[in-house]
């Protein structure tokens, strides 16, 4: 069991590849069909994600997981067919977000805890049964003054290692994701700031996965890029965010997690794939570098598409185009040359 959990774990990570966050919550998904004057009906997040799925370049070439949401792992095409199959069919690992969100943390005002435990062991059991073979948890962590508190790490540590354990009890990879906000009041918010809670956040949680008997070999970590936050007084250079990105890392995960899949946090499409270039540019690491984008990855494909079936063909372009910008930069082979030709 242990060995075909690694499998699917390198797999996730695979050369050239990255994990499409597909996994919006119904009030997420409904946001971004607002911005295209677009009604958020069953149908329409149906037809939306069928176009990402059967966007084949993208998929075969670029594509190594997809995170769905509960709803998407239960429907099926226009053809009958299931969209997980579909997504198997590509050779990328379908998976799903079983965290049922962030919720105020008590006594800890401004601050949340990620909740859905209860009752994960039975649900995972059947989400394996509908095909998929990775699980996603995100646990979020607020900067501001006198945040975050020790009491919110420990508690969204704590859930994130009973959740990765009870995956791989079940068979089932888990992406362990603890996010640092971009987005938090404070001007004071910097590149070094959001290092220094980034480093903390880690040490806990690989402190916690050790707790649980987590096999490190056998998950995905899901981390923040260490940036200055979206009020801080001077934005980060990219070589700021490489280097103190990786000096993170290399103090808080250790060599046996097969890869780190970073999500975009609020950065803008060409900001999260120029970053992820440069920090595969530097040379031998110990685990994989790769992305696991949600609105980076989707934001031009949607607008491509607009809801309308005569928008497909473009959409789907303008999909493989990001995918295929994201693919170079898990192997520090990306430029903006490469953007302007398109």
């Amino acid at each position: 069991m242990n060995a075909r959990l690694e499998d699917v774990a390198q797999a996730m990570v695979a050369r050239g590849k990255g994990i499409l966050a597909a996994d919006e919550s119904s009030g997420t998904i409904k946001k971004r069909f607002d911005s295209i004057d677009t009604p958020s009906t069953e149908e329409n997040r149906r037809d939306y994600r069928e176009m990402l799925f059967t966007a084949s370049e993208a998929m075969s070439k670029y594509v190594s997981g997809v995170i769905l949401f509960e709803e998407t792992l239960r429907q099926k095409a226009k053809n009958g067919l299931a969209l997980v199959e579909i997504i198997a069919k590509s050779g990328a690992v379908p998976g799903i977000k079983v965290d049922t969100g962030a919720k105020p943390l008590p006594f800890s005002p401004g601050e949340q805890v990620t909740e859905g435990l209860d009752g994960l062991r039975d649900r995972l059991k059947e989400y394996h049964e509908l095909g998929a073979r990775f699980a996603k948890w995100r646990a979020v962590i607020d900067i501001a003054d006198g945040l975050p508190t020790r009491n919110c790490i420990n508690a969204n540590a704590h859930a994130l290692a009973r959740y990765a354990a009870l995956c791989q009890e079940q068979n089932v990879v888990p992406i362990v994701e603890p996010e640092v906000l971009m987005d938090g009041p404070v001007a004071a918010h910097d590149v070094d700031r959001c290092a220094e809670v980034t480093e903390w956040v880690l040490d806990e949680v690989f402190r916690e996965l050790h707790l649980a008997r987590v096999r490190l070999e056998a998950i995905v970590l899901k981390p923040n890029m260490v940036i200055a936050g979206k009020n801080a007084k001077k934005p980060a250079s990219p070589e700021e965010v490489v280097e103190k990105t990786l000096r993170v890392l290399k103090r808080t995960v250790p060599a046996a997690v097969p890869g780190i899949a970073f999500l975009s946090g609020g950065q803008s499409d060409e900001q999260a794939t120029h970053h992820l270039s440069l920090l595969n540019s530097m040379g031998d690491l110990p685990w994989r570098l790769t992305f696991s984008y949600g609105r980076a990855l989707q934001a031009a494909a949607l607008k491509a598409w607009g809801g309308k079936s005569a928008n497909v063909a473009a959409g789907q372009r303008a999909f493989a185009h990001r995918a295929r910008m994201n693919g170079l930069a898990t192997l520090g082979k990306w430029s903006k040359d490469l953007e302007k030709a398109a």
